[in-house]
């Protein structure tokens, strides 16, 4: 094992002469000597030979034994023996350790630059206070430079969009598909910068994307000749969006079908009719509704309205689409069934008996295994009596479960979801055609049988409730890139795991980073 000089572990391989090494009040300081080949002038690139002064820099360096580290070096200012130049002097830079206008040493700057690339710049000075390094966050900031963009776009380009501030203000991501690695990231999502940037970056032949037109417009403007392929898992999206919107239209014959199975129901006493549980939920979407159709008969656009009323755009459409009915019945499923729900029939049948004492029935009930409280079968009663309780009804399927059972393998089909399953279809033929075209067109995806979708499209359009027409024509305006898409091995899968790292970065920056810095993090952290 060799041994090895001071200067050899504190400057190795830097032409520097050690002179001492002092503590003054916790600062280690290490003074040392240029003794290199002089430097070359900055100007007119001749090497200096005559010298004219030497002068002390301090340089910070990377802490040593938990120590703060400070180089006292004394370096030559040199002669410019050309003269044709204003500057008559220059002063030598020692390589590997300083650089000009820099009072910290190459080494400490590489530090600081992959703190900032981590943490950013308050979280970055945080953690440099803790380490004995004087660096602000500003400091931290003026570190970072801009990742250089390669000229030619890759051959196989993914693109796709996050968000900045959702609903408010997206950016786009550009990734080469092949190998996974961001090529860039744009300010925004419209068509005239995609665009812009493909003019600047040509090479592109594929190109993976969503259904996002401005992205579509932008390709066939700049890029007119490269093959566009739509993503394989926003199609079924779409195709579930098509089949849960079947499922909420054709909801009324699951619960045909359902009452005609139960059992006549008790003979019955004179009760208030009954009408929509009072429930906030219920409240606040009626609220909505008026407040929505009000603003819309005044001229009022949705997106003004998803301002006003502090909604995404979506949910406003989905106001001004939807029945009040579909959506009162939405609003009542979403509250979370109870202790008591299982016994609500027994409560009711032995109601309409003329058993009215809360007490006895909570007691009877209690034997059969409730575990609440006496408080929820007074109040069941009490609404029994003001005709608000809803009634207890045969359970049905709602239409996220049934799009699960459908848009779900076979194989992974429990017997009693399968049975369900059955049920769903022979209650509603519309149902049912929407699930076999959504099991269709299922496998052409996962087998990439793209050479059978206008075979599809066409069953869809003949025979098929209106959402999958709808759908099946939403198709037909982007045919050739889902054909692409159904066909070619290509996706965007890649580009959603870069979407997801973006988000991952912008969340530890508390979303408040400007535009340049998430850039230079995105690209600089490129795994």
């Amino acid at each position: 094992m060799g041994v090895y000089a001071i200067e050899d572990v504190l400057f190795p391989g830097i032409g520097v002469r050690l002179e001492g090494v002092s503590v003054i009040a916790g600062v280690l300081f290490v003074d040392a000597v240029a003794c290199g080949r002089p430097d070359c002038c900055p100007a007119c690139g001749s090497r200096g030979r005559r010298v004219y002064s030497t002068y002390r820099r301090r340089l910070a360096e990377r802490p040593l034994g938990g120590q703060q580290l400070v180089v006292r070096l004394r370096v030559r200012r040199f002669f410019c023996d050309r003269g044709r130049y204003r500057q008559q002097t220059f002063v030598e830079q020692v390589e590997g350790l300083s650089e000009r206008h820099r009072r910290s040493s190459l080494g400490l700057k590489e530090w600081l630059r992959s703190v900032a690339v981590e943490l950013g710049g308050r979280a970055g000075e945080r953690l440099c206070r803790r380490l004995h390094l004087a660096a602000g966050r500003t400091r931290l900031l003026e570190l970072l430079e801009d990742p250089p963009v390669p000229d030619q776009a890759p051959r196989v380009l993914g693109i796709d969009e996050f968000a900045f501030r959702r609903g408010r203000r997206y950016g786009t991501v550009l990734v080469v598909v092949e190998t996974g690695r961001v090529v860039d990231v744009l300010p925004d999502r419209t068509s005239e910068t995609f665009a812009a940037w493909l003019t600047d970056h040509p090479g592109a032949e594929i190109i993976c994307r969503d259904r996002a037109s401005a992205y579509t417009k932008a390709i066939k403007q700049a890029a007119p000749d490269a093959q566009e392929v739509a993503d394989r898992w926003h199609l079924l999206q779409n195709l579930s969006a098509a089949v849960e919107k079947t499922c909420h239209q054709h909801r009324a014959c699951l619960r045909k079908r359902a009452d005609e199975d139960d059992p006549p129901p008790p003979p019955v006493i004179d009760l208030p009719p009954p009408e929509l549980p009072r429930t906030r939920m219920v409240e606040r979407t009626r609220h909505r509704y008026e407040d929505v159709h009000r603003l819309l008969g005044q001229g009022w656009t949705i997106s003004a309205i998803a301002r006003h009323l502090g909604l995404d755009r979506k949910t406003g459409r989905k106001f001004k689409t939807t029945d009040l009915d579909l959506l009162l019945g939405s609003a009542r499923e979403r509250r979370p069934p109870g202790l008591l729900e299982p016994f609500k029939p027994y409560l009711n049948s032995r109601f309409t008996a003329g058993c009215t004492s809360g007490t006895r029935l909570f007691q009877k009930i209690r034997e059969r295994g409730y575990r609440g409280s006496v408080q929820a079968v007074r109040k069941h009663l009490a609404a029994l009596r003001t005709g608000t309780a809803e009634p207890v009804r045969a359970d049905i399927p709602n239409p996220r479960r049934t799009i699960s059972w459908i848009m779900r393998p076979r194989d992974t089909l429990t017997d009693d979801e399968e049975e369900w399953l059955l049920n769903v279809r022979l209650a509603c033929p519309d149902t049912a055609r929407a699930c076999d075209l959504a099991r269709t067109f299922h496998d052409l995806v996962s087998k990439l049988r793209g050479n059978f979708l206008v075979e599809w499209i066409r069953q869809a359009e003949q025979n098929s409730p209106a959402p999958m027409r709808f759908f099946a024509s939403f198709l037909c305006q982007d045919l050739d890139a889902v054909t692409a898409g159904l066909t070619l091995h290509w996706s965007s899968g890649i580009v959603e795991g870069n979407v997801n790292r973006v988000k991952t970065i912008k969340r530890a920056m508390y979303g408040r980073a400007s535009f340049r810095l998430l850039r230079i993090r995105i690209l600089t952290k490129n795994y």
